[in-house]
């Protein structure tokens, strides 16, 4: 090959390599467009739903202990038994009160003698006062009659008023010790019903669920020696997040899913929104009872609570990989002319399956990003596959 000819196959393969260099940079490399998944509005049902997390608490809680300081005697029921309500379930030494009892009993029975000896002394004495009025009175006739001296008309009359005087005296002995026979009967009671407060009786129906305290220990007033519950109250004690929290509302249904038994969702309803919330966390605690209370449940057990909320039918939707935040505000990327452009939309609820409706700012026919493998900005060129 002659040389002019040799150089002019070279420029020709040297053209054809740094147009291929170009066209791969501009398909390939840098300059090439996003290939990117485009979606559209749907259309259809959307069933929105929030997710949160709890424990396993009772409603109605119960901790038994005494109300005085003392040594615990006795206890008739362990973890796991279950009680009915006013049943014995164990006692606290009563130390010296059963003596101090018999001996109030003792006062009683002397100051019930004491006044039997007083109503007696006080119907004597009336008696007696009887007596003298009625010679006080005959003398004065006597007297009148000129057959009797004044002066023992007057003494008559001294001796009724020192009988009414021991009547006085007598009635006023017997409503002291009348006084004190109901001071010992109060003393008794009092003493009765520190007697019964050793005692410890359970509220309500229930179930045992710890025993704190052993016999023979010595506990303070308020110490819990038992703990329990009533199983017909269970539910999940639920956090929410805040900004999910508006629209649920007591009697929405729900699925628990106890973490010891994820294979068995339970059914259940919200029974009480609190109205204290955890400004931290920025949560809200919402408690979920069951529809049917399950067996063998452990308090403190983690449990995932979906809430359902009202379906909304016929909502136009997009997925929520489409949806982005981008100089604090909320849209989608749109595919428009080959170009990424940035289009605020208002959105409202999403689905715990990724749906997000959509309100405003978007048109059925308008192409959207539903992922793209790296970020990107106004103008970018892009290349559109359709999203599954």
């Amino acid at each position: 090959m002659k040389l002019p000819n040799r150089r002019l196959v070279y420029a020709l393969l040297s053209i054809l390599v740094i147009a291929g260099i170009i066209a791969l940079i501009a398909l390939k490399g840098p300059l090439a467009p996003v290939t990117v998944e485009v979606t559209h509005l749907h259309t259809g049902e959307l069933r929105p739903a929030v997710f949160g997390i709890g424990t396993l608490e009772a409603r109605r809680a119960y901790a038994i202990g005494p109300t005085r300081a003392g040594r615990l005697l006795t206890l008739r029921v362990d973890h796991g038994d279950k009680v009915s309500q006013g049943q014995l379930l164990g006692r606290m030494d009563p130390v010296d009160l059963n003596e101090r009892m018999n001996s109030a009993r003792l006062v009683i029975e002397k100051t019930e003698h004491l006044v039997e000896a007083a109503q007696a002394e006080v119907d004597e004495a009336k008696t007696l006062a009887r007596q003298a009025r009625k010679e006080q009175v005959r003398y004065h006739k006597l007297t009148e009659q000129h057959q009797v001296s004044q002066e023992e008309a007057d003494k008559k009359a001294a001796d009724a008023r020192a009988a009414q005087d021991r009547v006085n005296m007598a009635v006023a002995q017997l409503a002291g010790v009348k006084h004190d026979y109901q001071r010992a009967k109060e003393d008794l009671k009092a003493l009765q019903a520190q007697f019964d407060e050793l005692k410890l009786y359970s509220p309500a129906n229930g179930l045992i669920i710890a025993r704190e305290v052993e016999p023979g220990s010595v506990v303070v007033a308020g110490t819990p020696i038992l703990r329990m519950i009533d199983p017909a109250t269970l539910w999940v004690r639920a956090r929410i997040d805040q900004a999910k929290s508006g629209a649920i509302r007591i009697g929405q249904t729900a699925d628990i899913t106890l973490r010891s038994q994820p294979e068995r969702p339970l059914k259940g309803r919200v029974e009480r929104l609190e109205l204290i919330a955890d400004s931290l966390t920025e949560e809200r605690w919402v408690d979920v009872g069951f529809d049917v209370t399950p067996e063998d449940l452990s308090i403190g057990m983690l449990s995932n609570v979906i809430i359902h909320l009202p379906g909304i039918p016929q909502a136009e939707w997009l997925p929520g990989s489409a949806i982005l935040r981008r100089a604090g505000k909320t849209g989608v990327w749109r595919v428009i002319d080959a170009k990424a452009v940035f289009t605020p939309v208002k959105i409202g609820v999403r689905t715990l399956n990724g749906k997000v409706r959509i309100l405003d700012g978007l048109n059925s026919h308008d192409s959207v990003i539903a992922h793209t493998p790296k970020a990107l900005a106004d103008g970018d060129r892009v290349k559109a596959v359709m999203h599954d």
